[in-house]
């Protein structure tokens, strides 16, 4: 079985950085002062029910947090759940229902809102990418270009969108990049000696596990140059399908053990022809910076003395 890198799930670790991100949240909302508007024109003692509304197509992500979310802002806020994470969604669909103090609620609002929205747009781009490369044996891979804080939150919400996770982070594998072998250079070492370097070092401090090693290359030279040395990946910067069809092709007569990933703008009306050029792998960074928030709303039910809101 080929590497993988590990794959992001709902854990305490999201859940500490969801709690982080709350509480930063809701001091720029309220400050040392609160919800102004709420606090003048709804009575703290005053309950209700809203339910939370998908406004477009897309696929569900963050629905698991909503919960938590509500509970930092007021213990007695509640979420009835009805969609789940990865869910399909369609305009109209009712992702679930919050119950409690309307003061609170409403303080709430846009905090959720945010959320689920982010990762909601994020997890409905990964889909439409997925969806693009069909039938064909490559994988959508996220990238480091996620919001800072935010990071195994945006993968997670890869992971709803049917996409796939690269490293988390530095300390997750080695990838050698254009500017480490641009330093190699002026230091004496080729793509192939790094790969050479980075074992050496990894087998040196690891026991077992050993951590994936990918190499970047932006030629069919440099790929040739470093097959030989068994990474486990070589990753194809900025290569048209035709320079993919040819690396393939190489690959496949050198070292078929050797994954290939096509990286550098990567878009949905060209990843398809990435995939069939026969690459493994597919890394997008627009399923993170660039995902379009997802569109929902909060759409009141009743107040506890049954007006309508």
């Amino acid at each position: 079985m080929k590497k993988e890198f590990s794959q992001q799930v709902w854990n305490f670790e999201l859940e500490s950085d969801l709690k982080q991100l709350i509480q930063t949240a809701i001091w720029e909302d309220g400050r040392d002062r609160g919800d102004l508007t709420s606090s003048a024109l709804i009575p703290a003692d005053i309950r209700g029910k809203a339910s939370v509304m998908a406004r477009e197509d897309g696929v569900a992500a963050g629905l698991v947090a909503v919960k938590t979310l509500l509970k930092e802002v007021d213990p007695e806020l509640d979420w009835l759940v009805i969609a789940h994470d990865s869910d399909l969604l369609k305009k109209g669909d009712k992702l679930g229902e919050i119950v409690g103090p309307v003061q609170c609620m409403l303080t709430a609002e846009r905090l959720l809102l945010n959320f689920v929205g982010r990762l909601s747009g994020i997890a409905s781009l990964t889909q439409k990418y997925v969806q693009a490369i069909k039938g064909t044996n490559a994988r959508i891979y996220d990238t480091r270009k996620t919001t800072l804080g935010w990071r195994r939150l945006e993968k997670y919400a890869v992971r709803c969108g049917g996409g796939n996770n690269h490293r988390s982070g530095l300390f997750d594998a080695v990838l050698i990049k254009d500017n480490h072998l641009a330093f190699g250079n002026s230091t004496n070492f080729n793509p192939a000696q790094a790969v050479q370097k980075a074992k050496s070092y990894l087998n040196q401090r690891f026991v077992d596990a050993i951590p994936i090693i990918e190499v970047e290359v932006d030629s069919l030279e440099q790929l040739k140059l470093v097959l030989p040395e068994n990474p486990d990946i070589v990753l194809l910067d900025n290569m048209n399908a035709v320079l993919l069809q040819e690396a393939v092709q190489i690959r496949n007569e050198k070292n078929p053990a050797v994954e290939l990933e096509a990286s550098g703008g990567i878009t949905l009306q060209t990843v398809r022809e990435a995939a069939l050029a026969g690459v493994e792998r597919i890394s997008v960074g627009a399923l993170t910076h660039s995902a379009k928030t997802f569109d929902i709303g909060l759409d009141w039910e009743y107040t506890e003395t049954g007006m309508d809101g």
